[in-house]
C-alpha cells in the first residue's frame, strides 16, 4: 500500500484492488485511521467486512456509518457487515473470529498511540503489552490460521523512536518481520 492507497478520495476507480469474496478484518476499527479504513474497503465490495473494536461507541458510530453507505448505494454495496468487540490481547478471541469468518486480509490498526498520554509512567506497561505483546500474539494467531495478508498499520515515529509509543511500534514492526 502507498499512502495514497489510504488517503480519503473522491473516486474509487482509479484504485484497483480486489477484494470481491474477500473476508476482511479491520482491528480498532473505529479509531481515527481503521475508520478510514473501514469507509474506504467497503468500496471495493469485500464479501464481509469485520469490524474489530474495543470501544463500544466507536464500534457503534462506524457500523452507523457503513450501514448508511450501504443504504445510499444497494446496488453497488452488498458487503455483509459484522461489529464485534473485542481487545487484541485475547488471542482466543481472535482465533475464534479468523476462523469462524475464514479471514482473507488483515489490517491492524489497533494502538494506543496518543504519546503524552503512553508516555506518563503509570502507562507504559500498557502500552507495551497493547503495541507490542498483543500485536505479536495477534500475527501470530493469524499465521497459524493461514491468513494471506496482515498488513500493520504503524507510524513514522517507528523510524527512529524517541518515545514509548515508537518503541512499541517499532517492535511490533519488528515481530511482524520476524513472523
Amino acid at each position: 500500500l502507498s499512502l495514497e492507497d489510504i488517503l480519503p478520495r473522491d473516486s474509487y476507480s482509479n484504485v484497483n484492488f480486489d477484494f470481491s469474496r474477500k473476508n476482511i478484518l479491520i482491528t480498532g476499527a473505529g479509531g481515527s485511521i481503521g475508520s478510514e479504513l473501514c469507509r474506504q474497503i467497503i468500496h471495493f465490495k469485500p464479501k464481509t467486512l469485520i469490524l474489530f473494536e474495543i470501544s463500544e461507541f466507536n464500534l457503534y458510530s462506524i457500523k452507523e456509518q457503513l450501514e448508511k453507505l450501504k443504504a445510499k448505494h444497494p446496488n453497488k454495496i452488498r458487503t455483509e457487515i459484522h461489529d464485534i468487540l473485542g481487545d487484541i490481547k485475547n488471542t482466543n478471541r481472535l482465533k475464534e473470529i479468523i476462523k469462524k469468518y475464514n479471514i482473507d486480509n488483515l489490517y491492524h490498526a489497533a494502538a494506543y498511540k496518543h504519546v503524552p498520554l503512553v508516555q506518563e509512567t503509570q502507562n507504559i506497561s500498557r502500552s507495551v503489552n497493547n503495541n507490542f505483546i498483543g500485536t505479536y500474539r495477534f500475527a501470530n494467531q493469524a499465521s497459524k490460521a493461514g491468513v494471506k495478508t496482515f498488513v500493520l498499520i504503524s507510524t513514522d515515529k517507528a523510524v527512529r523512536p524517541e518515545n514509548i509509543m515508537g518503541a512499541t511500534k517499532r517492535m511490533a514492526e519488528l515481530a511482524i518481520q520476524a513472523l
